[in-house]
C-alpha cells in the first residue's frame, strides 16, 4: 500500500470551489419524520453507517435505496422477507476477529496506533514532536443520542485543537446531510495532531501480505475514509478551519499471517471528490416519498417473538417495487436488495442486468427485446441470412411493429452500431457456408477418385 503524502493545497482549494459541498445537516421536518414512521413501522431505525453510504454516493440513480437508507430500513430483513436475502458480508467470526484487532491496536490509549502514524509521516522530520506513551488524552465523547454525541466530538475536536497537542478520539460521531436528510456516522478513530490537524483512522481485519494487500479491499476502505473525512470537513467548517482535516488517512491492517499491526497513509482525495459529487445529486428523500402511492409501508409486521415476519412476501414486493431502482451487477457486493432487483430486472427484459457499461452502449435500446429486434431486423443482408421461411425473420422478438420501427430509425447510434454487426454477421455466415460447401466438394472428389 503505497501512498503519497504530499499535499497540494492551491489544487485542493479550486476543487473545493468547483464542487460544491453537500449541505450542512438540517433536522427534518416533523411531517418528514411522520412519513418516514410510517414507511418504516415499529421497527427500530437502523443507521447509515460509512459503507452503506459509500455504495449510496457509488449509485446515485437509485431512488429505491435512497429511501429506504434514509427512513433508516433495515434492507437485510427486507430482503430475507420477501425471499431474497443477502450473501454478502462478513461472518460472525470475521467480526470477532476484527473487534479483537482494533482492540489490540487501540490498547494503552492509542500508544501503538500513534507510533504508527508517526512513523508514516516521517518521524522526527515531519517536524512534529514525538507522542509521548501514556499521555496522550483520549477525551469522553459519551452522550445522549446521536445528536448529543455529535455535538460533543464537535467540542472534544474544538479543545484538542486549540491545546495543540496529540488526542485520540475513540469511536467520535459525526453526521453528513444525505438526500436531506442528517446521517450519523462513526469512524475508528480520528488523531488530532500537535499542528492542528485531524487524520481519520481506519482499522481493518484485512492482512497486508509482503506489503502489498487486497486492491478491492483497500479500494473500499479509502471510499469509507473519504466519507469520514467529507463529515469531519463540515465540523472543521464550524469551528473555522475548513482545512484541518488531512485528506489522507491511516490505515491500519493486520501484517502478513500475524495479529500484528502495520499501516500506511492512503490518498483519499479522488474518492472524497467524488463522494462530494455524488452526493449532490441524491434526489431528496421527501420527493421520492412524496411520490408513493398512499398506504405504502415496508413494515413486516413482526410477530411476538420480533424476528418472524408475518407481511405476505407479495406484499412487501409490491412496495418495495414502487420505488424505482438504478440495479446494476455491482449491486451484488453493496446492496442487501440486489438480488430481488436483478430477478426485476431480467422478468423485464433490462439491459441493466447486463451492466451500466453494456447500458451506455446500447443508448435508446432500453430492453434485451429491442436489442434481438434490431440485430435482427436491421438490414436485409441480415434478412437474407436468415431465409424468408424462417418465422425470426417474418416478426422479431418485439414483433413486425417494432422491427420496422428501430430498422427505419437512423438516428439511434445503438441501431446503426447493431445494423453494421448484422451486416458482418451475414458475411461471415455466408463465408462460412462458402468453406463449408467447398469443403464438402473436395471431400466428394476426393472420395470419388
Amino acid at each position: 500500500m503505497n501512498a503519497n503524502v504530499s499535499l497540494d493545497s492551491t489544487a485542493e482549494a479550486a476543487a473545493r470551489k468547483r464542487t460544491p459541498a453537500p449541505r450542512s445537516p438540517q433536522p427534518p421536518t416533523a411531517a418528514l419524520r411522520h412519513q418516514l414512521a410510517e414507511l418504516r413501522g415499529p421497527a427500530v431505525p437502523q443507521p447509515l453507517d460509512a459503507r452503506a453510504l459509500a455504495a449510496l454516493a457509488a449509485n446515485p440513480g437509485c431512488r429505491r435505496r435512497t429511501l429506504l437508507d434514509g427512513a433508516g430500513i433495515d434492507k437485510r430483513a427486507l430482503a430475507r422477507a420477501m425471499g431474497s436475502p443477502a450473501t454478502f458480508g462478513q461472518s460472525q467470526f470475521a467480526h470477532q476477529r476484527g473487534h479483537v484487532f482494533e482492540a489490540r491496536v487501540k490498547a494503552d490509549g492509542g500508544e501503538e496506533l500513534l507510533r504508527l502514524l508517526y512513523e508514516r509521516l516521517g518521524g522526527a522530520a515531519s517536524g512534529l514532536p514525538a507522542p509521548e506513551p501514556g499521555r496522550v488524552p483520549s477525551p469522553d465523547l459519551t452522550a445522549v443520542g446521536p445528536e448529543g454525541r455529535t455535538a460533543r466530538t464537535a467540542l472534544a475536536l474544538r479543545e484538542a485543537t486549540a491545546a495543540g497537542r496529540w488526542a485520540v478520539l475513540d469511536h467520535p460521531m459525526v453526521s453528513l446531510n444525505v438526500a436531506g436528510s442528517p446521517a450519523f456516522l462513526e469512524p475508528d478513530a480520528v488523531v488530532v495532531r500537535p499542528d492542528g490537524t485531524w487524520t481519520v483512522v481506519e482499522i481493518k481485519s484485512f492482512p497486508v501480505i509482503d506489503g502489498a494487500a487486497d486492491p478491492t479491499k483497500v479500494g473500499a476502505a479509502a471510499r469509507q475514509a473519504a466519507v469520514y473525512v467529507l463529515a469531519l470537513e463540515r465540523v472543521a467548517e464550524r469551528i473555522g478551519g475548513p482545512d484541518r482535516v488531512h485528506p489522507h488517512a491511516l490505515l491500519v491492517c493486520p501484517k502478513d499471517f500475524s495479529n500484528l499491526p502495520t499501516a500506511e497513509l492512503v490518498d483519499v482525495r479522488k474518492q472524497r471528490s467524488v463522494t462530494r459529487r455524488q452526493l449532490t445529486r441524491l434526489t431528496r428523500v421527501e420527493e421520492i416519498a412524496a411520490a408513493l402511492p398512499g398506504g405504502t409501508t415496508f413494515d413486516l409486521r413482526l410477530a411476538d417473538d420480533g424476528r418472524t415476519p408475518t407481511r405476505p412476501a407479495a406484499e412487501l414486493a409490491a412496495a418495495v417495487d414502487a420505488v424505482d431502482a438504478a440495479y446494476a451487477p455491482e449491486c451484488l457486493a453493496a446492496c442487501e436488495l440486489a438480488f430481488h432487483c436483478r430477478q426485476r430486472a431480467r422478468a423485464a427484459g433490462s439491459v441493466e442486468a447486463l451492466g451500466r457499461g453494456v447500458r451506455g452502449e446500447l443508448g435508446g435500446l432500453a430492453t434485451v427485446e429491442a436489442v434481438l429486434t434490431a440485430a435482427l431486423r436491421g438490414t436485409s443482408a441480415q434478412r437474407d441470412a436468415i431465409g424468408p421461411d424462417d418465422p425470426g425473420a417474418a416478426a422479431g422478438p418485439g414483433g413486425p411493429d417494432a422491427a420496422a420501427h428501430l430498422a427505419d430509425d437512423p438516428a439511434d447510434p445503438a441501431v446503426e452500431a447493431l445494423r453494421r454487426a448484422a451486416v458482418l454477421r451475414a458475411e461471415a455466415l455466408a463465408g462460412a457456408l462458402a468453406g463449408a460447401l467447398a469443403g464438402a466438394a473436395g471431400r466428394g472428389e476426393a472420395a470419388c477418385r
